[in-house]
């Protein structure tokens, strides 16, 4: 099924619901219907619609979203360019990918300028909010291009075939350059189907859409589409405009990353507003801390949702429900709070050895997943590619273990493994620790030179606005919890964590200030 098809039947069932409102305007499903077509006709015009390179590069906004539908509708794949990527890492990724085609909002001309001179492959701009120099607006763009009534006068020149290519999106950013991983129509009708086989919705949903939809919230929004979802789009996040949104649209569906949700519940007026509509506040990306997850229930409802999954496999391999995180609260079973579910009904999920053996519970190993989701592999990129799918599975790079009731545990990502003295420690099971001291707001554990242990346990803590702690206690409460081998040998304070654009903590640009000169490896 393509993805044209699940926006199509959203339109069918409520053409006049709002699909996308935000700061500028409100666009309904018949609406949104109607420019797509146009796009869609001036994209074949041009001979740029079966399985062309068409990117987005945009902050959050209506308009961009809509330019995704309509490229979706010509048969093109879809590059996400993030806003918040440097213009270096941008140009990679759609030199990288061979972009053809680039629509763009206005507050990027600058860089689309250094764009035009490093991107060869790109023939066509279009500027989506108004004309830029030789960019054509894109209403002006699509003028001249008669857009049929119905849907279906559109993209049906091109099959519906499973393995065709819909999206190239980068491979996580943390660890060096992004490979182009490519998710065919399969791909992302697995995901699709997984998505709502998990988290079923009576109602049209309401989605929040925080996060760049470049990621996971705009996958949010492929995911629910099909049932007429709205989507209220945010261009950043703040957290009390988020709490505001929350009661004011009745939202329903909402992601963040953990670090998110830490600077809401740390927030003054957090409890002043009502959260009852949420039936799903997701969180994923990165491990959450026990007693921060236990606080977030406490504050928005029984509402709290994990999932696991990567650009390769997205978003939904492992599932951790509300109803789970309930029981485990209540029935004797708080560690399960540290996990991220259970495997999906659609994505095989295991732990396995480095000669490829599935392991037992409670074996640390990689995870491994495998299945419809699994991508067609990277762009252009077939050694890559296997290296990552040996034995028949693909390879998650994060170490993790099972327990007897089947619920993944995620114990770190292989390249933050920390060797010291010959033991083998892993960072977030440190940070887990440190989280629950009420005066972090975030941190960071990473293995740094020594002469003696040839790696020493570093804690790199962010706190609290106006908070103070010194670096003894946070060791002591770590030996407390973990014994000495694991605990920090020295806790640095920082202003302010670096982040990549989707808001995860890099560690290898905290690890390059104490290796500097030094002969390590790692993402």
């Amino acid at each position: 099924m393509r993805i044209i098809d699940f926006f199509d039947r959203g339109a069918a069932l409520a053409p006049d619901r709002a699909f996308l409102v935000d700061d500028e305007e409100s666009r309904t499903y018949a609406q949104t219907r109607e420019l797509s077509q146009g796009i869609a006709a001036a994209l074949l015009a041009q001979g740029l619609g079966d399985e062309t390179n068409v990117a987005v590069y945009s902050p959050n906004a209506a308009r961009a979203f809509e330019c995704i539908i309509g490229l979706a509708r010509a048969g093109a794949a879809w590059v996400p360019v993030n806003a918040r990527n440097s213009i270096d890492d941008n140009c990679y990724i759609l030199n990288n990918t061979e972009a053809e085609v680039l629509f763009y909002h206005s507050s990027f001309t600058e860089n689309v300028a250094v764009m035009r001179e490093q991107c060869p492959s790109l023939g066509t701009f279009v500027c989506i909010d108004r004309a830029d120099g030789e960019a054509p607006a894109l209403a002006d763009w699509i003028a001249g291009h008669s857009a049929p009534k119905e849907p279906q006068d559109i993209a049906t020149d091109w099959p519906d075939r499973p393995d065709r290519l819909a999206m190239i999106i980068g491979s996580g950013g943390t660890t060096g350059a992004p490979k182009g991983v490519m998710l065919s129509s399969l791909n992302l009708e697995t995901m699709i189907a997984t998505m709502n086989l998990c988290m079923p919705s009576p109602e049209p949903p309401v989605h929040l859409v925080v996060a760049p939809m470049t990621h996971a919230a705009g996958v949010m929004a492929l995911t629910l589409m099909g049932l007429s979802a709205s989507n209220v789009i945010l261009k950043e996040f703040d957290a009390l405009t988020v709490m505001q949104a929350i009661e004011e649209h009745r939202v329903s569906h909402l992601f963040l990353p953990p670090t998110a949700i830490y600077v809401m519940l740390g927030h003054p007026r957090v409890r002043e507003f009502d959260y009852s509509s949420l039936k799903y506040f997701i969180y994923a990306a990165a491990p959450m801390s026990v007693d921060k997850l236990k606080q977030a229930i406490e504050v928005f409802g029984p509402i709290m949702t994990q999932t696991f999954g990567q650009a390769e496999a997205p978003m939904i391999c492992t599932y951790f429900s509300p109803a789970e995180h309930t029981e485990a609260l209540t029935g004797n079973h708080i560690g399960r709070l540290a996990s991220c579910g259970r495997p999906t009904l659609l994505t095989p999920t295991e732990i396995m050895d480095d000669e490829g053996n599935i392991l037992g519970p409670g074996q640390p190993g990689e995870i491994v997943v495998r299945g419809n989701m699994v991508m067609l592999g990277y762009y252009r990129n077939a050694e890559e590619t296997a290296k990552v799918s040996e034995f028949g599975w693909h390879h998650t790079g994060d170490i993790g273990q099972k327990d007897e009731d089947g619920y993944v545990y995620i114990v770190d990502r292989l390249k933050d493994m920390i060797i010291s003295g010959g033991f083998n420690v892993y960072p977030s099971e440190v940070e887990r620790v440190i989280w629950s001291h009420e005066a972090v707001q975030d941190c960071a554990v990473v293995g740094v030179p020594d002469e003696k242990w040839g790696e020493a346990v570093k804690a790199v803590i962010e706190l609290k606005p106006g908070a103070q702690v010194a670096g003894d206690e946070i060791i002591a409460l770590c030996k407390e919890k973990l014994g000495s081998v694991k605990s920090p040998k020295s806790v640095d304070f920082i202003e302010a964590l670096p982040r990549s654009p989707v808001g995860k903590v890099l560690k290898r640009d905290i690890r390059q200030r104490y290796w500097q000169g030094q002969d390590r490896q790692g993402g």
